[in-house]
């Protein structure tokens, strides 16, 4: 079983028929062996959906975007976001053409058809490392927010420790703990990711929220002139600075990556045909948000802005209630971060149980199983947050790379794979583009960080 495996679809009075083969035809068709995977539902509305892909897009990302602007310039850095967002919608579109031409209803699935068990092996195993990354990452900020963390020996207090002082409830172990099973837990239990719909919603409101907070911040500072226009283009002065304009693309294609729960999304749609506006409407409200973010955290900031522009927000910011203000960004970001916890969860289930367990019965079938994946999987990913004292290099290595394998490399190969003999000619050119982009920058990104990592330790 792999990403988006679906439940059957009873024909209740619909009108729609998977046996005929029309225009009107589902672009994700339904397989008979997948059926029993959604306890047969199929009744998902297009806001549910928006909001469910919306936060696949919208997770940690977006505290990196405003650091992108400070090395790219804001022009540029712009541009480079509305071109990811179109280049995202591209891969997409591949995925979803072509397993409508393969009657297919999962991304290992395609993947599979194009490249056999080993090409659907590649997609479980880069959703398994790319998503334990990812959730690992969650959980340490949301610990950094609450509970405060120390680094280069200086300590940042968390939102909990400056409200009510250090005490062994707010420690960063305990309040990760309660988290987990106050609320990762019962969220990651859900059998169906339409239900996540509302805490969905909340989740993206929640990123609206502190994209408004930032750009009041910014118009009040701006007003009392204590900001100035930020650079406007990159500063380029040696090869260096040049090499470095790279290193900005896995950021760019995690932020916009949510290739892994299409299918999902879109098997329980009540109308499939929608996925196509579902997409484009996530990614432009999503780019909107990025935009804004981005513009506003560098104003705000200029080259000051740090890699993680929540780290910003821990000091005097030069206006009223500025220490209120900079809980309220913490804690809205750190609830966020909760919600979008279980819509990232959900397809690493999937494809953990399609790559130990791919002749077992659909896993909501078995509870067991399910128990079982679901408890292991927050167990690991709890340990990593507080064992783990700091993996955003790692992350980097392993997690921009695979997002970059599932965001790109993989719809470009299906399509250059091309085995129902549908691409045009455009089609394998951006094919091209895409993976030989994706492959120099990450050559890029591993090189700098390597080099990084060798000055460090000498």
């Amino acid at each position: 079983m792999t990403v988006g495996d679906i439940t059957p679809n009873k024909e209740k009075g619909s009108g729609r028929s998977k046996h005929v083969a029309d225009e009107k035809a589902p672009l994700l068709p339904k397989q008979q062996d997948e059926d029993a995977v959604h306890d047969e539902f199929n009744g998902a509305s297009f806001i549910g959906a928006v909001f469910n892909l919306s936060t696949t897009i919208v997770g940690a990302g977006i505290m990196a975007l405003p650091a992108t602007m400070k090395v790219l310039g804001l022009i540029l850095g712009v541009a480079l976001i509305i071109f990811m967002a179109f280049l995202t919608d591209a891969s997409i579109e591949f995925l979803i053409r072509f397993s409508k031409a393969g009657k297919i209803t999962s991304y290992g699935g395609l993947m599979g058809d194009a490249f056999g068990k080993y090409g659907k092996i590649m997609l479980q195993t880069c959703v398994l490392v790319n998503n334990i990354g990812v959730l690992i990452v969650y959980m340490i900020i949301i610990g950094d927010v609450l509970s405060g963390t120390s680094s280069s020996g200086v300590h940042h207090a968390g939102v909990l420790e400056g409200w009510f002082g250090q005490h062994w409830w707010n420690g960063r172990t305990f309040v990760l703990l309660i988290s987990t099973i106050g609320i990762f837990s019962p969220l990651a239990c859900f059998k169906r990711i339409d239900s996540l719909r509302f805490s969905s919603a909340l989740s993206v409101a929640l990123a609206v929220a502190f994209l408004v907070i930032i750009l009041a911040i910014a118009i009040f500072k701006l007003i009392s002139g204590t900001v100035v226009m930020p650079r406007l283009l990159p500063d380029v002065t040696d090869l260096t600075s040049f090499w470095k304009l790279f290193t900005v693309f896995p950021v760019l294609v995690t932020a916009f990556i949510c290739h892994y729960n299409v299918h999902n999304i879109a098997n329980e749609l009540k109308d499939t045909t929608q996925i196509v506006a579902v997409v484009r409407t996530s990614l432009a409200s999503c780019s909107i948000v990025y935009i804004m973010t981005s513009f506003f955290g560098f104003l705000l900031f200029g080259d000051a802005t740090l890699a993680d522009v929540l780290a910003n927000f821990d000091t005097d910011l030069g206006i009223p209630y500025s220490y209120l203000l900079n809980d309220a960004v913490r804690v809205s970001y750190a609830a966020h971060l909760m919600l979008v916890f279980p819509i990232v969860f959900y397809p690493l289930r999937i494809n953990i149980d399609g790559l130990f367990f791919p002749s077992a019965s659909p896993l909501p079938q078995s509870t067991t199983r399910f128990a079982f994946i679901t408890s292991g999987l927050l167990i690991l990913i709890f340990l990593g947050a507080n064992f783990i004292p700091s993996i955003w290099v790692a992350f980097q290595f392993t997690g921009a790379t695979a997002a970059v394998c599932l965001g790109f490399i993989f719809p470009a190969a299906v399509t250059l794979r091309d085995r129902h003999v549908i691409s045009r000619k455009e089609d394998r050119m951006l094919a091209i583009v895409m993976i030989v982009l994706s492959v120099f920058s990450n050559m890029v990104l591993v090189y700098g960080n390597a080099i990084s990592l060798l000055k460090k330790n000498q």
